[in-house]
C-alpha cells in the first residue's frame, strides 16, 4: 500500500474512533511503528489530525477564551509578529484591522508609522492607532460586543464595502492548509472575510500554535492569503502547502 493510501485510511480510523495508537495502526496496516509515526507526523503537520504521545486523535474545533485570557497567551510570539509588520506596512498605507489580541499588539507597533489610514471594528485598535502621527482612523459601526470591545453584524460588514485597503491584517483563531483561515466566532469570521475581499493584500497574523488548528467558521482559503506573518518557520509540510498556494511567509 502506498503511503498516501495508508494515510487516507489512517484518517478514516481516527475519524471513526476518535483516537488510536501507533501499535494498533501498525498492526492494522502490517507496517512498523516507525512508519506509522512518520505517517502521523506528516498528517499532523497538515492539520489533518492531532498527534499525541503514542498515537493520534481527531482534531477538535477550537473554542476561544475571553479577550483578557488570550492577551496573556503567547504574548512574546505576538510581539515578534507585530515587529515583523514594519517590513511590510509603509507610511501612508491604508489598513483593515480586525479584532484580536495579535492585531491589538500589532497596533501598538504600527502606531510608530505616520499617515496610516486604519479601518477597524475594534475599539481598542482604534484607540491605539488614534495616537499615530497624522493618521486617519475609521471605526466601523454595528452591534457592540463588550468582551472583545468590537462592532459586529451586517452594519459593520456593509460599511467595510465602502473602503479599499492596501492590506487586510487579520488574526484568525486557526490556520489549516486544507481549509485556510478560520475563526471561532461566526460574526468575527464575517468581518475578516469581508475585509479580505476589499484589500489588495491579505495578511494573516498567526503564531505557530495556531498552525494546524481548526475552528468552526471559515474566513478565506489559503489561496486568498498573500502573506503569513508568524513567529517561527512553519513545519516542512505546512511550508510546502503555503508555497504551493503562493503564500509568502515572514
Amino acid at each position: 500500500m502506498k503511503p498516501r493510501q495508508r494515510q487516507s485510511r489512517i484518517l478514516d480510523v481516527v475519524a471513526r474512533e476518535g483516537e488510536t495508537t501507533v501499535e494498533a495502526l501498525a498492526a492494522a496496516f502490517d507496517v512498523s511503528a516507525e512508519t506509522i509515526r512518520r505517517d502521523l507526523a506528516q498528517l499532523a503537520a497538515t492539520g489533518a489530525l492531532q498527534k499525541v504521545h503514542g498515537g493520534a486523535r481527531r482534531i477538535r474545533l477550537l473554542a476561544e477564551g475571553s479577550f483578557q485570557e488570550r492577551m496573556s497567551e503567547n504574548a512574546a510570539e505576538k510581539r515578534q509578529i507585530a515587529e515583523k509588520l514594519l517590513s511590510l506596512v509603509e507610511p501612508g498605507d491604508t489598513l483593515f484591522m480586525d479584532t484580536g489580541t495579535t492585531t491589538l499588539i500589532a497596533a501598538e507597533v504600527l502606531v510608530r508609522l505616520p499617515r496610516l489610514t486604519v479601518i477597524t471594528n475594534s475599539l481598542r485598535v482604534a484607540q491605539v492607532m488614534g495616537r499615530a502621527e497624522a493618521g486617519q482612523i475609521y471605526l466601523l459601526g454595528g452591534r457592540l460586543a463588550p468582551d472583545n470591545a468590537e462592532t459586529l453584524g451586517p452594519i459593520a460588514t456593509e460599511q467595510i464595502g465602502r473602503f479599499q485597503a492596501d492590506h487586510a491584517l487579520i488574526s484568525p483563531a486557526a490556520l489549516d492548509v486544507a481549509v485556510g483561515a478560520m475563526d471561532a466566532d461566526f460574526d468575527e469570521a464575517q468581518i475578516a472575510r469581508t475585509m479580505c475581499g476589499a484589500a489588495r493584500n491579505v495578511v494573516v497574523l498567526a503564531h505557530a500554535a495556531k498552525l494546524g488548528r481548526k475552528a468552526a467558521f471559515h474566513i478565506v482559503p489559503l489561496t486568498m492569503v498573500d502573506v503569513l506573518v508568524c513567529d517561527s518557520p512553519p513545519p516542512d509540510a505546512f511550508s510546502a502547502a503555503l508555497a504551493a498556494a503562493g503564500v509568502e511567509v515572514l
